[in-house]
Parts: C-alpha cells; structure tokens; sequence
C-alpha cells in the first residue's frame, strides 16, 4: 500500500476547498427545503380534519385517506380532468406544430424581412399578458367561442418564447447537414423532419413539457370564457372549496395534490431532455 503526504500548503487547501464545498451543500440543501416546504404542508395538509387545519397542526394525527375520496366526490372532477387532459394534449400538440415550423423558418431559411420580423415577434413577449385578455376576450366572443374548447385551445397553439427557444436550437445544427442534404435533392420540409426534428427531441421534449404546464396550470383564461362546469378545466373545479362560509382546507389541498400528480409523472418521464434540452438551448446563434 502506498500512501502519500501532500504538503502542507496543499493539505490547507484541500481543506479549504472541502468547507467550502461542505457550505454549498448546506446552502443548497436548506434552499431545496425552503422550495419543497409549501408541497410538504400541502399534502400534510391533505391528511388532516378540519379541526387539525383550524387549530394549525403541522403533523396530523392519522392520516384521513377519505380526504381524497371526498374531494374526488365534491365535484365532478372526471370531467374536469378529461377537459384538462384534451385541451393540454390539443395545445402541445397546435403548439409544437406551429413552433418547429416557424422556428426553422426563421432559423434555416433565408428570406426577406426574416431578422425584422424575428424581433417584432420577441417584441411581444414585453407586453403583459393581463393588457390581452380583453382584446382577446372580444376576439372569442365575435367567432363565437365562448365556453368552448377553441377558445381554450387556439390562442395557445403559438408561442413566441417556444419559437425562440427552437429557433435557437435550430441554430446549432451545423450547416454540414443541410448542404449534404441538399446534394442529395432533400426539401426544406424532407430536411427538418428527417434530420432537423430527430437531433432536436430534447428542445421538443422541453417546449412539449412547458406546454402542457402552461396549459394544466391555466386558470384565469378558462375562468373568464367559460360558463358551465362541463367546459371548465382542473384548475377552475378547485374553486369548488372555496364558499363564503368556510373553506374545506384539507379537501382543497387533497384535490391540489391529485391535479399537480400528472405534471409530476411528465416531468419524471421527460426530466433528462428537459435538462439537457434547456442547457443546450441558446448556446449557438
């Protein structure tokens, strides 16, 4: 066996660089605390009685499974979750339609005003999205969509900060392909979704996945242009618990738990090209 000494000099600095590491990892272990703290009470939460919440318990005695069973039954969330699940599935897939299409046009194909217009579209991500909703509440009412599916799924088929984030990976394909491909007698069309589409899964993975939490999470839109339970997504049905006299907190947060359990199981299936999607984008162009 061998063993080696390192100088002095050397040891302190292995120890300093070891605090150091050992204070990142402090840090960073109470930050991930501090950010899983609200989901913690929430599904502790959805344990609880009614007495337990109104008296400010952390832990709850025993754990109420019926919370769950109770709140399914409150209000009709079959269909809400059949809504919730039609409108995201529409909207990914409107969405990853227009944004590869645009996105390599802007990126791979040259023509004219292409760098103007480019800006005018990332010019409108500046604009609040509440200056919109009237406008656009008008807009529904003229086509005659108010409490459908269209008005819940169109205006969110197109997105500006999609484009831009596959815009930016189309980028990154180097120019070899394209001109191999075009020796070959490849279209713009046969290249991107032979070659283009292929080596970008992981930008598509993400702007899939960012889709499908915009649209599960929306909830001040579908409010306004629906009228009737039977149109309403998820996240509208919890206002099922929230009444005048009282508040059911415990069945609010067993509903909250059950609606946030599919975005987890997405983004557990699709967390590796999110990352490597997210860390590659933009690095180019």
């Amino acid at each position: 066996m061998i063993s080696i000494t390192l100088p002095l000099g050397q040891r302190t600095l292995h120890l300093r660089i070891s605090a150091v590491r050992l204070l990142l990892y402090v840090i960073l272990t109470i930050g991930a605390f501090i950010a899983m703290f609200p989901f913690i009470w929430m599904i502790l939460t959805s344990f609880k009685s009614y007495g337990e919440v109104a008296a400010g318990r952390f832990f709850p005695r025993e754990l109420r499974w019926h919370n769950y069973v109770e709140a399914w039954n409150a209000a009709p969330f079959a269909r809400y979750f059949a809504n919730s699940i039609f409108i995201a599935l529409a909207t990914i897939t409107g969405d990853l339609i227009t944004g590869i299409l645009a996105a390599y046009a802007f990126a791979r194909m040259e023509w004219p005003g292409r760098d103007v217009i480019f800006f005018a579209f990332l010019a409108t991500l500046m604009v609040p999205g509440e200056l919109t909703v009237l406008p656009n509440f008008l807009t529904i009412r003229r086509l005659g969509w108010y409490n459908t599916y269209e008005a819940q799924i169109i205006p969110f088929t197109a997105s500006v900060f999609h484009i831009f984030l596959l815009r930016q990976f189309f980028m990154g394909i180097p120019r070899d392909y394209w001109d191999a491909a075009l020796l070959d007698g490849c279209t713009h069309f046969r290249f991107l979704w032979s070659i283009v589409v292929p080596l970008s899964r992981a930008a598509i993975t993400t702007v899939a996945l960012l889709s499908f939490i915009g649209s599960w999470n929306a909830f001040l839109w579908p409010l306004i242009v629906t009228s009737s339970e039977k149109m309403r997504p998820i996240q509208v049905g919890l206002r099922s618990f929230v009444v005048e006299e009282a508040t059911q907190t415990q069945l609010l947060m067993a509903a909250a738990t059950m609606v946030i359990m599919p975005i987890i199981i997405f983004y557990l299936f699709t967390q590796k090209q999110f990352t490597e999607g997210i860390a590659t984008t933009g690095l180019k162009g």
